[in-house]
């Protein structure tokens, strides 16, 4: 028996036990909590969530799960499944911390919006009123006949707009190989090696961009300029603002930036594919230790965000009640109209069908070119460790898988929305 399934069978019990209880419904201050029949999910249906993500743990595909679905601002189904951790055997539990990697992504949007909301800036206003260095950008054009890099100028500024939605011509570096993303690479622009959303920017700055202004979607760096943006008008730190006037109002008392020492007990492992046919401890890029630490005193807005489950929904919830919760308004109605409406320019594609982009978060458009099972206009998003959100107005849903498993298992997460959708009762 190899390590790996000596580990899962040291779990086995401890999944038993999850799986044979009922749906945790946890008292929360903010959120109450109704029976799934009550909220208009049907038991018997919900149930087939429970031998889906079984059946994920049992094949030694995910180590375990936790999944929270609300409906009409209340708590209908909060179950955690499998281990923790596999080498302790320590079993899943709701409350558990989970690295949210570009679930960060949202927060730092509804962030810069609550400046926006104060007059700070314009869409419309070019990034370059702000940030001066981006008047300097020029346009990544291909090679001359002696192989040397070639430019262009740009069209039209970037605008506040396009830093938001992913349309300035930025790239990731991590995801593709363009002359652009090698020279991200190249000139170390990666979030281990910096130390603030202010330096990263700073950097990009430099940088040619990988097409003109507003003319294509490429997920970038975008969200860690947003996050230099918010300290640039509120002169705060990125994590001071968000604990400021997200946390604290929403009471998001679990949710911080990279891995604390004293919190680090409460982690739930992250897990990828590994040799044997089960499950290893990520390591990302050849680190030796878990890279999210890096993010515990250097905040970015595209990562480093950690959080429970509960209160993810509270942010969730928030923006499905069109910015307020409890009493705590975030954001008006309006602005959460805006966000969550699909910003792209006729003629640009997200690349995934039926899916647009707003202001932060992914917006269905079509789920029938998606194919998959929602409704128009709900919105959300993913992180790279099969963390994910769906936010659905006209349901008045909100559901939340957290997995720990990288890359993100799209796999995974499309049946999961599928059985999510399909238990909804008449």
């Amino acid at each position: 028996m190899t390590r790996t399934r000596r580990l899962f069978a040291s779990a086995a019990l401890a999944l038993a036990l999850v799986t044979a209880t009922p749906p945790m419904l946890a008292a929360d201050a903010l959120l109450g909590a109704a029976s799934p029949a009550a909220l208009g999910f049907s038991p018997e249906r919900l149930a087939r969530i429970d031998q889906f993500i079984d059946a994920e743990i049992a094949a030694q595909h995910k180590a375990g799960a936790v999944v929270l679905l609300a409906r009409h601002g209340k708590v209908a189904y909060f179950k955690a499944y499998g281990a923790a951790e596999l080498a302790s055997g320590r079993a899943m539990r709701t409350d558990d911390y989970f690295r949210l990697w570009s679930m960060t992504k949202p927060v730092a949007s509804v962030a810069l919006l609550t400046l926006y909301e104060q007059g700070k800036f314009r869409l419309s206003d070019p990034l370059a009123k702000y940030l001066p260095a981006f008047n300097k950008v020029r346009i990544y054009a291909g090679t001359d006949a002696h192989g040397e890099p070639s430019y262009e100028e740009p069209v039209r500024p970037i605008t506040m707009q396009d830093v938001m939605r992913h349309t300035a011509g930025f790239v990731y570096s991590y995801f593709d190989n363009t002359a652009v993303d090698i020279a991200y690479r190249a000139a170390g622009i990666d979030y281990q090696k910096m130390d603030s959303a202010q330096a990263l920017t700073d950097k990009i700055a430099t940088m040619p961009l990988l097409y003109q202004p507003g003319t294509r979607w490429v997920y970038s760096f975008s969200h860690d300029v947003q996050a230099y943006l918010v300290e640039y008008f509120s002169g705060m730190r990125f994590d001071a603002y968000c604990r400021k006037v997200i946390f604290e109002p929403l009471g998001m008392q679990d949710t911080f930036f990279g891995v604390p020492p004293e919190r680090r007990a409460r982690f739930a492992e992250t897990y990828m594919a590994g040799p044997d046919g089960g499950l290893a401890v990520t390591k990302l890029a050849g680190e030796k230790e878990d890279v999210y630490r890096h993010f515990t005193d250097h905040p970015f807005g595209g990562a480093g965000l950690s959080s429970t489950p509960m209160d993810y929904l509270r942010f969730a919830q928030m923006l499905l009640n069109g910015g307020e919760l409890g009493g705590k308004r975030i954001l008006g109605r309006k602005t959460v109209e805006l966000m969550t409406a699909d910003n792209l320019p006729p003629g640009v594609s997200s690349g995934y069908p039926g899916t647009g982009y707003g202001l932060g978060v992914w917006v269905l458009n079509n789920p029938a070119l998606a194919g998959n099972l929602g409704s128009v206009g709900q919105f959300g998003w993913g992180g790279i460790a099969t963390t994910y959100v769906v936010i659905d107005p006209k349901e008045q849903l909100v559901a939340l898988l957290f997995a720990q498993y990288t890359p993100i298992d799209h796999r995974f997460i499309d049946p999961w929305v599928t059985l999510v959708y399909q238990a909804l009762a008449p």
